[in-house]
C-alpha cells in the first residue's frame, strides 16, 4: 500500500523506484509484471519522472496535471501493488491491488490536490512549487521505504495525512463553523 500511496504524490518516481530495486536485485516484480525490472523501463520511467516534475514547477500546468493525475494515479497504485503481490494467486492479487493499491492512490492524490488548491489559494501559486518539492521528497523517500522498511514508510504516510488534514481540511471546518475567522 505504501507503493501505492507514493504514487498519489507522483505517478512514475515509484516506478523508477522499483525498475532501479529490480536491476540492483532489491525486488522480484510478479511474473506478468518482470518488465518492470528493465533497462527499457528504467529509461522510460526517468524521462516520464523527469518530465512529470518539471512540469508541476509550471504554475498552470500544476493545477492541470491534478486532473489528469488522479485517475492515472489510481491506475498506477494499482500496478504497483500487483508487482508486489506476485507470491497470491491472480484472482486476490488483482482484487487486493485494486481496492487496497488504487485506494491508496488516490486517497494521497486527493490529498494532494487539496494541498495544492490551499496554496495556490493561500500564496496565489507561489508556494506550489514548495509543494512540489515535498511530493516528490514523499514519492522517492516512502518508495525507498516501502521497499526496505514498510512499517516507517507506512508511519511517514500517517504523519504526512494528519498534516494535510491539520492545515487543509481540518481548517475549512472550523472556518464553516464560526470557530475560527478566515483572514481578509
Amino acid at each position: 500500500m505504501c507503493l501505492s500511496a507514493a504514487c498519489g504524490f507522483r505517478i512514475f518516481a515509484p516506478f523508477l523506484v522499483l525498475s532501479g530495486a529490480a536491476m540492483g536485485g532489491f525486488y522480484t516484480p510478479a511474473d506478468e509484471l518482470s518488465w518492470i525490472g528493465s533497462w527499457t523501463a528504467v529509461a522510460l520511467f526517468g524521462t516520464a519522472t523527469a518530465v512529470e516534475v518539471l512540469a508541476y514547477y509550471v504554475p498552470w500546468a500544476d493545477n492541470l496535471l491534478d486532473t489528469i493525475a488522479t485517475p492515472a494515479a489510481m491506475i498506477a497504485g494499482v500496478v504497483a501493488s500487483a508487482s508486489v503481490l506476485g507470491e497470491l494467486p491472480p484472482a486476490l492479487q488483482w482484487t487486493l491491488a485494486a481496492v487496497a493499491g488504487g485506494g491508496a492512490a488516490g486517497l494521497v492524490q486527493a490529498a494532494t490536490v487539496l494541498l495544492r488548491g490551499a496554496s495556490s489559494t493561500t500564496t496565489g501559486g507561489l508556494g506550489n512549487s514548495v509543494v512540489s518539492t515535498t511530493e516528490l521528497v514523499f514519492a522517492v523517500g516512502i518508495s525507498v521505504l516501502a521497499l526496505l522498511a514498510p512499517f516507517v514508510a507506512l508511519a511517514l504516510l500517517v504523519i504526512a495525512a494528519r498534516f494535510v488534514w491539520k492545515y487543509t481540511l481540518g481548517r475549512r471546518s472550523k472556518v464553516s463553523l464560526g470557530q475560527e475567522r478566515p483572514s481578509t
